[in-house]
């Protein structure tokens, strides 16, 4: 049996991303006026040398990294026309327990000195269901 808190079948991820899709309808047609981002594509290797990257830098800091938390945000309008410009994005910061963090109250705050992760691949086409 898997004790991986939180995993869920694939057609939990199917509701997810149809609970999602009125959202994305709006953000595309009333926000970005083209096709947005519904996914953001990370390597296994991005990945495992991120992870190594921040829990060592967590260490520098003086924290235990004891997570990650991933968040929403949007490339900036103005990206010199590149593919991305003004689309939705995912990213990526460590995080640490609460007797070890700074401010916000929260159980697993953000390392707000660390460096985060982002520019994951997007969907093709951006707003590609899941599954892609």
């Amino acid at each position: 049996m898997n004790n991986i808190k939180g995993l869920i079948s694939p057609a939990e991820a199917k509701k997810l991303n149809d609970a999602y899709t009125t959202r994305h309808a709006l953000i595309s047609k009333d926000i970005t006026k083209t096709d947005d981002n519904r996914s953001s594509w990370y390597s296994l290797k991005d990945l495992k040398a991120y992870l190594e990257h921040a829990e060592k830098q967590a260490c520098d800091l003086g924290f235990e990294m004891n997570g990650i938390r991933i968040y929403c945000g949007a490339h900036e309008p103005d990206d010199c026309g590149t593919e991305t410009e003004g689309l939705t994005t995912l990213f990526l910061v460590p995080t640490t327990a609460a007797d070890q963090g700074k401010g916000g109250g929260d159980a697993n705050p953000d390392i707000a000195d660390a460096d985060g992760l982002n520019n994951g691949g997007q969907g093709k086409p951006p707003g590609a269901n899941y599954p892609q």
